[in-house]
């Protein structure tokens, strides 16, 4: 039996919705806590799936981890197994987190190759390289990457792109390496300086959080802490998109609007009244949104992770959009389901034109990662007719309750149970 969601379009979304901890930001401080002995305390963590899944990576590396709502206590012990190779580690992306402190902490690493969403590739060229440059070996042996150093010491890093996965690696081996570490291209997401906060805390000594160029200044040890995870910037525009496209009010609260000023800067041009509150931010879209462009870049670009979200708002616009993916590859696969739902979108290598239609209509559709999931749920809530979403575990992984959270905005939408409808 496999669960999906059954929405029904038509409802206008209207009221308020709290914003939790960044899936993107938890993650990685959690794999952060590898780097002290003792134990760390992590607050306003999401409760989705992929928490559970880290915080099984971390006990078999054998750290003792309690999950307990909205908090999540690690206790790291003093010889730490450098192997990460558990059946959890292939289901997330970010267990590729770990290498980083593994390689800083304990001198050497082995760690599955990581799964996550099917967006595209993802390789480890950048992470392996920046260990490489800090003066540890890093091999990919039997699906696994092995890394080791006897001694890391500083160095003068270049990243070819602003990759955040690579960018938090090499942070957390040069925390503890002699020596000092400059990483120019540095990833600046909000989420990146987040951890650059917690590893403060935590003793680090790193400069230029926020920027393209991250000084880290090596110490001999760091201290465990308690930090309180920022909220998820990605979840909020979630909900501003959802909005824009049914035409509706919404008020989010828990994220910082200044970590989304573009994407709100995009539903203005869309036609939405945008206003900034306590703690967070306002949508009204009172008409038909106009059609707009998008192009996805690294931060504070355009978040490719919205890409399906702009899509969704681009099927219903009045006008056409050009949508540009210049990330990840297979980004577009969404496109093809939307299409089910009579969306008028075509694609050319990377780039998909969209031509607004007044409403689409309902259809099943799969969900093939956490974002393209949200998205044929959007584009369900102003199609006529009734979509069944499938595949929704993707969903789960990176919002805790959705459905209910829709339910309480005026969505019709339930949680069904039941054989999918191949």
């Amino acid at each position: 039996m496999s669960e999906h969601f059954r929405v029904e379009g038509g409802a206008r979304l209207v009221g308020e919705v709290d914003v939790v901890g960044a899936k993107n930001s938890v993650l990685k401080l959690m794999a952060a806590a590898l780097l002290a002995e003792g134990t760390t305390t992590l607050t306003n963590c999401p409760e989705i799936l992929d928490v559970p899944l880290m915080a099984d990576v971390l006990r078999d590396l054998g750290c003792d981890v309690v999950v307990y709502g909205g908090t999540v206590t690690i206790t790291t012990p003093a010889e730490l197994n450098h192997e990460a190779t558990s059946p959890s580690v292939g289901k997330l992306r970010a267990s590729v987190c770990v290498l980083g402190p593994l390689v800083g902490r304990c001198k050497r690493a082995v760690v599955a190759l990581p799964g996550g969403d099917a967006i595209g590739q993802r390789p480890l060229d950048m992470h392996q390289s920046g260990l490489r440059q800090l003066g540890a070996s890093s091999t990919i042996e039997h699906g696994c990457v092995v890394a080791e150093a006897e001694d890391l010491r500083g160095a003068q890093i270049w990243l070819v792109f602003p990759s955040a996965a690579a960018t938090e690696n090499i942070l957390m081996a040069a925390v503890l390496a002699n020596g000092t570490t400059v990483i120019d291209n540095a990833a600046r997401e909000p989420e990146m300086s987040d951890l650059c906060t917690m590893l403060v805390q935590m003793g680090a000594k790193i400069e230029g959080a926020g920027t393209s160029t991250l000084t880290v200044h090596g110490v001999d040890k760091l201290e465990p802490t308690q930090h309180r995870v920022i909220g998820d910037r990605i979840v909020g525009a979630t909900w501003g998109f959802a909005a824009a496209v049914t035409r509706g009010d919404i008020t989010v609260r828990g994220v910082d609007p200044h970590h989304l000023d573009l994407v709100l800067e995009k539903l203005r041009m869309a036609g939405a009244d945008v206003s900034l509150v306590d703690n967070g931010f306002r949508v009204v879209m009172s008409q038909r949104p106009k059609a707009v462009d998008f192009v996805t870049l690294p931060y504070p670009g355009f978040a490719t992770d919205l890409q399906p979200f702009a899509i969704a708002m681009a099927a219903v616009a009045d006008g056409t959009s050009m949508i540009t993916e210049n990330l990840f590859e297979s980004r577009f696969r969404f496109i093809e389901e939307m299409i089910r739902m009579g969306a008028d979108a075509r694609t050319d290598g990377h780039h998909a034109v969209v031509r607004g239609l007044e409403r689409l209509s309902g259809a099943p559709v799969w969900a093939s990662d956490i974002r393209a999931g949200v998205g044929l749920v959007l584009g369900g809530l102003c199609a006529e007719g009734v979509t069944d979403v499938w595949d929704v575990f993707h969903i789960d992984r990176g919002y805790p309750q959705f459905v209910e959270n829709l339910q309480r905005l005026g969505a019709n939408i339930q949680r069904v149970t039941a054989p999918p409808e191949h």
